[in-house]
């Protein structure tokens, strides 16, 4: 679990790290008012959910060690493509192959839905949602300590020796077991088992009882496959309501408290990823038997938190909103881990884990574009209007299910052992 946290820890650092510094990167290639940095921001991302189910089912077929493999060595591919790229078509094409190859996350967590179940998966889920906030709070300033001596451009060819690193160690794990493997005896366990004419065939009255059980077992299916949809649901809503506050909240920062520098944009940017880094096992302790219940007080935290950034304009009130943004999302992305690893169970990870990914990352890509639209409308106020309807149209649909048709309930989830 440690191991495949900290190799996705130090392979996701060019994918994090230096997307912000693309004002920087795109003058060089042509494009000198940087007119394509915001569609480029999210090409990888919207390519990556794109392929994202395609690979979970792939490495539930042939493997899923072989196919994370695959993904580290993809992200290095692309990483050395945009580092030697020349052209502005020529780096597109790079961050298309970045999305279409990489697909880390998305693997490790089919990496370890296969080898874990239960508490002990939503904890590695956490762990990896972890190794996922430590990668966009030190990245950044990583590349920015690094570009006195190397541009942002050229970091991508050698950033790419991390992903690289990555592979070598993740080589050496061992392949995790398939579930659901088939239970036919072996050879030597074979003279122990009855022969069949020595079997007696079942009375028609266990035949009866074996088809009745049968179907009581099948009943539970239906939930489940809309506790799915509801997981869904629930990412999709999660990353656009705190994704959507990202796009310009250095612009609101410096509009509210003129003169605030880099150093202090950056810090109030990344402090709502430092308080997951800093509970979020406690609060997986807390809430791991109650995910329901966290998930309402994460979508309300992150609503209050929004709001909170509409009406505040001292850097002590910046602090407070961020904290209580940062208390939501550590919520959300924890009860998130443990619903996770309650649907895995009995499921094929790589596919499981791929299409939460896929959801994930639309989620990103619908909060950007929102944020876009409703900034050139309305100013960079209207991001945070709209991620606050969401969250709080999320909290009525988790904690308040009697005020809504029984079809939109969210049902009662299976609690793993």
């Amino acid at each position: 679990m440690y191991a495949v946290a900290g190799c996705y820890f130090v392979a996701s650092f060019a994918a994090l790290g230096l997307p912000p510094y693309l004002t920087e990167i795109l003058p060089k290639l042509g494009d000198g008012a940087a007119r394509w940095a915001g569609l480029l921001y999210v090409v990888p991302t919207i390519f990556g959910a794109i392929g994202a189910p395609l690979w979970g089912r792939l490495a539930d077929r042939f493997g899923r060690k072989r196919l994370l493999l695959r993904a580290q060595l993809g992200l290095a591919a692309a990483f050395l493509l945009a580092g030697w790229a020349d052209s502005l078509g020529a780096f597109a094409a790079a961050l298309v192959l970045q999305g279409v190859l990489g697909g880390t996350f998305a693997a490790s967590n089919s990496y370890l839905g296969a080898s874990l179940e239960g508490s002990a998966l939503s904890r590695a889920l956490t762990l990896m949602q972890g190794s996922a906030r430590a990668a966009l709070v030190f990245a950044p300033i990583v590349v920015g300590a690094l570009s006195p001596w190397l541009s942002p451009h050229r970091q991508y060819a050698l950033l790419a020796v991390l992903p690289l690193t990555a592979a070598v160690m993740l080589a050496a794990l061992p392949e995790p077991p398939t579930k659901g493997a088939s239970t036919t005896p072996s050879p030597r366990d074979s003279s122990a088992a009855p022969s069949p004419k020595n079997t007696a065939a079942p009375p028609p009255e266990a035949a009866e009882a074996a088809v009745r059980a049968n179907r009581a077992s099948a009943a539970p299916d239906a939930g489940a496959a809309t506790a799915l949809r509801r997981l869904y649901a629930l990412e999709f809503a999660f990353v656009f309501s705190t994704v959507i506050s990202f796009p310009y909240l250095i612009s609101l920062i410096k509009e509210r408290i003129p003169g605030t520098g880099p150093l202090v944009s950056g810090v109030l940017f990344a402090l709502p990823h430092m308080c997951y880094l800093v509970a979020a096992m406690a609060v997986h302790a807390l809430f791991r038997t109650r995910p329901r219940l966290g998930m309402g007080l994460g979508f309300g935290a992150i609503a209050l938190g929004l709001a909170g950034h509409g009406v505040v304009d001292s850097l002590v009130g910046f602090v407070v909103v961020r904290l209580v943004l940062g208390a939501g999302l550590t919520l959300g992305l924890v009860c998130l881990s443990v619903l996770a690893a309650d649907c895995a169970k009995g499921r094929a990870p790589g596919g499981l884990f791929g299409s939460i990914e896929f959801f994930s990352k639309a989620g990103a890509v619908a909060a950007g574009l929102a944020a876009a639209a409703g900034n050139d409308w309305f100013g960079p106020t209207a991001p945070l209007v709209i991620g606050t309807g969401i969250a709080l149209a999320t909290v009525l649909a988790t904690v308040l299910p009697s005020l809504l048709p029984s079809h939109f309930r969210f049902p009662r989830t299976r609690r793993s052992p």
